[in-house]
């Protein structure tokens, strides 16, 4: 790997951010065209027609706002990141597996029109990037000690969202609104990005 400093170690290997960045801003465009290609255009001009497709429609524009609050979180945090390390390229692609699961629970909850069950998967796929972000995270202050990428506040906002998501899961047996309201105060509470510099 170009740049790197020292080979001691699998996960001593440093090198700059810039090429993960570029691969992640592309799989972003990826996932988010795939959720768009889900939205079918009925087969009726009929208003009614369309209007009955507000299940898929809630579940996309949802999952748009999900994955555009990481992508920008995303940007923050890798902007005030000066090195990686392979620990941190392992953790952001295991990150961005969890997040290309998106646009199937989204299709899968809109299709369904928000059942139980399927709210149920799609508030758990909502919960794995937020767990392993959780954990790049945390690489990432690894490698780039200072204050510049440690913030109370983002932490306290991690562990908020794995909550709401994990609560999220058990309501939507009970009632899908209701978990549906939970996956959305996650987004509410995220909109503003993480400010890490």
């Amino acid at each position: 790997m170009a740049g790197t400093k020292g080979t001691t170690g699998m996960f001593e290997k440093l090198s700059g951010p810039e090429r993960l960045t570029a691969f992640s801003d592309g799989m972003f465009s990826i996932i988010i065209t795939i959720m768009v290609l889900d939205l079918k255009v009925p087969h009726s001009a009929e208003p009614g027609a369309l209007v009955e497709q507000w299940p898929v429609f809630l579940a996309y524009a949802l999952s748009y706002l999900q994955a555009g609050i990481y992508w920008v979180n995303h940007h923050a945090m890798f902007k005030a990141a000066e090195k990686v390390d392979d620990r941190v390229l392992w953790l952001n692609l295991l990150m961005l597996f969890t997040l290309t699961l998106m646009p199937f629970a989204t299709a899968y909850m809109g299709e369904n029109r928000a059942a139980p069950f399927p709210t149920a998967l799609y508030a758990f796929i909502m919960l794995l990037p937020a767990l392993t972000w959780d954990q790049l995270h945390r690489a990432i202050v690894r490698v780039n000690p200072g204050d510049n990428l440690v913030s109370r506040a983002a932490m306290l906002k991690g562990w908020v969202a794995l909550g709401l998501y994990a609560a999220a899961i058990l309501a939507a047996f009970v009632s899908p609104v209701i978990s549906l309201a939970l996956i959305l105060a996650v987004a509410v509470m995220y909109f503003v990005p993480i400010e890490y510099l």
